[in-house]
Parts: structure tokens; C-alpha cells; sequence
């Protein structure tokens, strides 16, 4: 069997799945607008309303290395909350947050000192002239169902706009929303490696 390992940039509003059920009629944008390669699947997930890196492969034992948390591999965001983040909200997203009866393992967490270059999300995020935004890189080793949404919800900062820009050594750099490209040699090697 031949392997395919891609990357792809999925935009804001696009279900990260093939396939969807049309509610009340609506059809919802999916992988399958924009990824043409059957037999692909993606390496965890991302919520509709978040952006950014999505690694998807038909390699099943890679899939497993890169999803299971017990493997603790790295995915970084950055995240755009609401209001400034103070010393103590950044500790806790630290240590970890008790998020529905258990503790999540402990993040790297750093307030950005400047907007992060993205492109621009449509629709845009809501403003508000009297709430401020900062932007955090976070890093997690473990991937709840909306993680960093809860978390940041739990230090009273609230998610506005979350990216993954990182799993492990892979990076969403050169990609613009729903692009996407096979792996490079040099991108690929370590992930070999896992499987080994």
C-alpha cells in the first residue's frame, strides 16, 4: 500500500470530515471541497469554528501515534481571547485546568507581544471598542474535545479565534486557508520514525 501524508489549512466553517448530513437542508463545507484524495483521514480533529493545521494520512498506525494522548505529542495555537490575560490566569492554563471532573496535563503557555500574522478569518471575529484582545501561544500534549476553548473559558478569557499552527515539527507556514500539500522528505522522516 502506497502512504499519502498531507497538510492542509482548513479554513473557519469547514467540518473536518468527508462527508456530512445536510441539516434542515443546509449543506455544511467539508474536507471534500477542498481535498481531492480518497482514502485520507484526518490525525485528530478541529473544530468547525476553529482554523489552521490539519495533518491527514491513510497510514492507520501513525494516525494512532500522532491521536492517542498517551504519546503526549505537541500541538501549538495560537488563541485570541478576550481581554488582557493577567500572571495568574497564564499559571493556571500552566498547571492545568479541571475541565469537566478532570485536570488537564500541564500547557505551555506565552501572551504574544503582538498579533500573530494570519490571514484574515471571514466573517471576522466580533469586536467590541471597550474589550480588549490578547493572543497566546498555547501548546498542548493531549487533545480533549474543545480544549483550549474550555480552558480559556475557565480563567474567565474567553476563545474569540483559535489556529493550531503546530503538530510536533510539522508547521502551518506557506499554507493560506484551503490549501493544503503532500509532506516533504524532510517533514516525513520524524514521522517514520514513530512507527518504527
Amino acid at each position: 500500500m502506497s502512504y499519502r501524508y498531507l497538510l492542509f489549512h482548513k479554513p473557519y466553517d469547514v467540518l473536518c470530515q468527508f462527508t456530512d448530513e445536510d441539516v434542515d437542508g443546509v449543506s455544511r463545507r467539508t474536507l471534500k471541497d477542498y481535498i481531492p484524495v480518497s482514502g485520507v483521514y484526518p490525525v485528530g480533529r478541529l473544530d468547525r469554528d476553529s482554523e489552521g493545521l490539519l495533518l491527514l494520512t491513510n497510514h492507520g498506525s501513525l494516525q494512532h501515534r500522532l491521536s492517542d494522548p498517551k504519546f503526549q505529542h505537541p500541538r501549538t495555537y495560537w488563541v485570541q481571547v478576550e481581554r488582557l490575560p493577567d500572571e495568574a490566569a497564564l499559571k493556571q492554563l500552566r498547571q492545568g485546568i479541571i475541565i469537566q471532573g478532570t485536570k488537564t496535563r500541564p500547557a505551555t503557555v506565552t501572551l504574544l507581544p503582538e498579533e500573530p500574522k494570519l490571514p484574515p478569518r471571514d466573517p471576522p471575529i466580533r469586536f467590541r471598542k471597550t474589550v480588549p484582545t490578547a493572543w497566546l501561544e498555547l501548546t498542548l500534549t493531549e487533545g480533549r474535545n474543545r480544549q483550549v476553548r474550555r480552558m480559556t473559558a475557565a480563567v474567565a478569557f474567553p476563545t474569540l479565534r483559535l489556529v493550531r499552527v503546530a503538530i510536533a515539527h510539522l508547521r502551518l507556514t506557506g499554507l493560506s486557508p484551503g490549501e493544503w500539500r503532500e509532506l516533504t522528505a524532510a517533514e516525513l522522516h520524524p514521522l517514520q520514525d514513530l512507527c518504527r
